[in-house]
């Protein structure tokens, strides 16, 4: 098995940044701006770090002669007479890749995976709140810490200039390794329990000490009359217009320090004179760039976080209608498959403003399977999707060729707009057809699984702004393809098909034959993916990396939080370092978040 890294991943800045390297000077030194910052016992320190004050991550590993060793490189991708990508190995039949077509149903399938008939009828299929970086997972049991190597289990909401401690890896949604989100959008009981050491105490304003003097050194008062901006289907209205401003402050700020940019009090001044005119403001290009990738790196559902400094920003903030959304989002596959050498892309449509939503993508990811309810109450596909399946299907979508992996298309409301359906292109989907390295008939099973995991109904908060059509994504965990999608009950549930195949015995649990399907599962994933040249990751690898950022956030005095339940991988959890420790839930912003009506509209909730 190769693991093959994101290509685009770069120590301390992005190849995309024009500013990287370029940040103005600092007032350093005795009565310097920043030596006021470390008196207040901000934390924010630069030691080690490039000129722009990022983190060099360390990915470890031989690289070949004459490679920057900072920049993670992809092995050899061979052609085939087509111009295919080919992994060195590949001679044909296993693990090939395929764009979408429309072929008949998928042979092999049995139970709920058979096509029936046409495709029609709803069901409701309750979803947990995703994570980054893979699908929704169930709480397991609490950690077996090692004294040596625990922290402090303590729950808080805090802001990133607090002082700090310890974050990347399973995007808040599901399936979405290298991008994640945390789902809990409310501050949490800052208590800690017995035998912890109580959380930091905040102040009571909810804003930490500046540097530069009070929020309020701006002249002129906010606007008191700006009315939260209006959502269709129950979206959380916006912050008032004190509660705004204090966000952009906090972040300002942020961005400031860590890219060592100088006293933001000019910028604090711009944004208060704009939020009295319009009632909000606009971030600049470099502010969401910087952003967006911090909210990856705050996102404690995601393991892959040691990459969030190479995230790519699409700026499409200028996009407002549905088919220009629509539009948007397929570019955004096409950019992020890259042939297979998966980059880690989001793309940033139109925020929420006064009296006018930004748009809103109902799909829970950009690629979803569909899932046709049968009239024996079964689900042909992913059952997961079959609530917005049928609501696609009552908006006019005329249903796919009935198989157990047809792609559903794109359900997006657009300013001042009704939700519309939108076909994906077959040039923007890349999927893979699952093989095994030893067992032939394992082709038989039809079973495939597409490359990019682009989660789509996040919002992302960037100082009190909320764009709530932002499509992310990184790159696959082969855990969240072969031990959540398509093994949980709730989804393709192929486990007792699996075993029949191997022969196990499965009139009881005491054979394993779960625990011995999973793990052949598994290896077909990441098998196939390998073969195909799209890149995968496996959880004992992206593990060992979890706890490598960790180190390195530490270093520069940055809490990290993480939910141990979805750090964790959901197979040989045991077997892996990040088992064997604890974990802070920090909630920090900026971030990805999902709110509760998001959630309802991606099972499909009614239209009103």
């Amino acid at each position: 098995m190769r693991d093959v890294p994101c290509r685009s991943a770069h120590e301390g800045r992005c190849a995309d940044d024009p500013d990287a390297g370029h940040a103005a000077p600092v007032a350093d030194g005795p009565g310097g701006w920043l030596d006021r910052l470390d008196r207040l016992g901000a934390g924010h320190r630069h030691d080690g770090t490039d000129a722009a004050g990022w983190p060099e991550p360390d990915l470890g590993g031989r690289r070949p002669e004459g490679t920057d060793p900072r920049v993670p490189q992809l092995p050899a991708v061979r052609r085939s007479d087509d111009g295919a990508a080919l992994a060195p190995e590949a001679r044909g039949g296993a693990g090939t890749r395929a764009r979408r077509d429309a072929s008949g149903p998928v042979p092999g399938l049995r139970g709920r995976l058979t096509p029936a008939g046409p495709p029609g009828g709803a069901s409701s299929h309750p979803a947990r709140t995703p994570g980054p970086n893979g699908s929704a997972r169930q709480p397991e049991p609490g950690p077996r810490a090692l004294p040596a190597r625990t922290m402090p289990m303590q729950t808080t909401t805090t802001s990133q200039t607090e002082p700090a401690t310890r974050d990347r890896a399973r995007p808040a949604g599901p399936d979405a390794h290298g991008g994640s989100a945390p789902s809990a959008h409310a501050a949490h009981d800052a208590t800690a329990p017995p035998g912890c050491p109580a959380a930091p105490p905040r102040n009571p304003t909810g804003l930490l000490p500046s540097p530069y003097g009070p929020v309020s050194s701006a002249s002129g008062p906010l606007p008191s009359n700006s009315a939260p901006a209006p959502s269709a289907y129950g979206s959380v209205p916006a912050p008032g217009p004190h509660a705004l401003f204090q966000a952009a402050v906090e972040f300002l700020t942020l961005h400031h320090v860590e890219r060592r940019l100088g006293d933001p009090a000019r910028r604090i001044a711009a944004v208060r004179a704009e939020m009295a005119d319009t009632g909000t403001y606009r971030h600049t290009t470099e502010e969401l760039v910087f952003g967006a990738r911090v909210a990856w790196r705050n996102a404690n559902r995601c393991i892959g976080r040691l990459y969030w400094h190479s995230l790519h920003v699409r700026d499409r903030r200028d996009v407002q209608g549905a088919q220009d959304v629509a539009d948007g989002a397929a570019d955004h596959l096409r950019e992020a498959t890259r042939d297979g050498r998966i980059r880690a892309l989001i793309t940033v449509f139109a925020p929420d403003a006064p009296g006018r939503p930004g748009p809103r993508i109902w799909n829970e990811q950009l690629v979803r399977y569909a899932g046709y309810t049968r009239l024996d109450g079964g689900v042909t596909g992913d059952p997961r999707n079959a609530g917005l399946t049928a609501l696609a299907r009552r908006l006019g979508w005329p249903g796919g060729p009935g198989t157990a992996f047809d792609v559903l298309p794109l359900v997006i409301e657009g300013t001042d707009d009704k939700p519309r359906w939108f076909a994906l292109p077959d040039d923007a989907v890349l999927e893979v057809e699952l093989a095994h390295p030893e067992h032939d008939w394992w082709r038989t099973l039809g079973l495939r699984w597409h490359a990019v995991p682009a989660l789509a109904n996040m919002c992302l908060e960037i100082g009190g702004i909320c764009y709530p059509a932002a499509p992310f994504n990184g790159w696959y965990m082969g855990t969240e393809i072969g031990a959540r999608n398509l093994a949980d009950t709730d989804r393709y549930d192929l486990l007792p098909r699996i075993a029949d195949r191997l022969g196990l015995d499965t009139r009881t649990d005491r054979s394993l034959w779960k625990d011995r399907a999973l793990v052949e599962l598994n290896r077909s994933v990441l098998h196939s993916f390998d073969l195909a040249g799209v890149t995968v990751t496996d959880h004992h690898t992206e593990s060992r990396r979890f706890l490598t950022h960790l180190e390195q956030e530490e270093r520069r005095g940055r809490r990290v939080g993480a939910d141990w339940s979805w750090i964790v991988p959901p197979i040989s959890g045991s077997a892996t370092p990040v088992f064997h420790r604890t974990y802070e839930t920090v909630e920090r912003r900026p971030a990805y978040v999902h709110h509760p009506e998001a959630l309802e509209r991606a099972e499909g909730a009614p239209l009103v």
